[in-house]
């Protein structure tokens, strides 16, 4: 993979990276993409994810970088953004204005998972997201809580149980992309350590499984049957 070669002091052109993914990037990988995975973007050039974390390595952190790479609207751009910004600059304002814009499940599942829960700012997002009407906002702020759940060592019990309502809430939204982002957040939570956080979790896993809601019904069985195999 011919690579850009960060000198000392040096940012990176974001044109000259947005070279670098065209140059990567094959128009099968990128149908591949779409027929495949569902990822639907406006842009993209069809370059595998081991190619981006590779270059991110590269580039290291850069944060004006990462919003100019943002807003070139270009999908693999987008998800080099998230590997390449510095969580400390990262502001409430960008986090917004990034859900607003996001196109699929992995540019917004990857943006949480690689860059927004490692900000200050993750859990009142995952409070505001949740209430969006907007399908891929509102699936951010299940990503985001899966992602929080997984990654935050120094998140509480009550960080989480705090959110519980809104996982039942959102397991409510039959649209396919917001289901799954609520289903990981369960099934995340499930999995941190604390033998009184999962008992709550579970709880919420068992209300759901027993409701009459079919979408709600099918996140709380899911979360059941991974539970079971994980403890067995």
């Amino acid at each position: 993979m011919a690579t850009i070669k960060k000198k000392t002091n040096r940012t990176p052109d974001v044109g000259e990276v947005l070279e670098n993914l065209e140059r990567e990037g094959s128009r099968g990988f990128r149908e591949e993409q779409s027929k495949r995975y569902g990822i639907v973007a406006k842009k993209a050039y069809g370059v595998p994810m081991a190619k981006l974390l590779k270059l991110a390595k590269t580039v290291g952190r850069e944060h004006e970088l990462a919003d100019a790479l943002w807003r070139t609207g270009v999908y693999e751009a987008r998800l080099l953004a998230a590997m390449v910004d510095e969580p400390e600059r990262v502001t409430p304002a960008q986090m917004d204005r990034w859900a607003r814009e996001f196109e699929n499940w992995s540019d917004c599942d990857t943006v949480c998972f690689k860059l927004f829960d490692q900000t200050p700012h993750a859990f009142a997002k995952v409070d505001k997201w949740a209430k969006s009407r907007e399908e891929f906002v509102k699936r951010g702020a299940f990503a985001l809580l899966a992602s929080l759940a997984l990654h935050r060592k120094d998140a509480t019990d009550a960080d989480f149980v705090k959110r519980l309502p809104l996982i039942e809430q959102g397991a409510k939204d039959e649209r396919n992309f917001v289901k799954k982002g609520v289903s990981w957040a369960l099934r995340a939570i499930l999995m941190r350590k604390s033998p009184k956080l999962r008992a709550a979790a579970k709880k919420l896993a068992e209300k759901l499984a027993e409701s009459t809601d079919a979408s709600s019904r099918s996140i709380g069985k899911e979360a059941l049957r991974e539970l079971s195999k994980r403890v067995s």
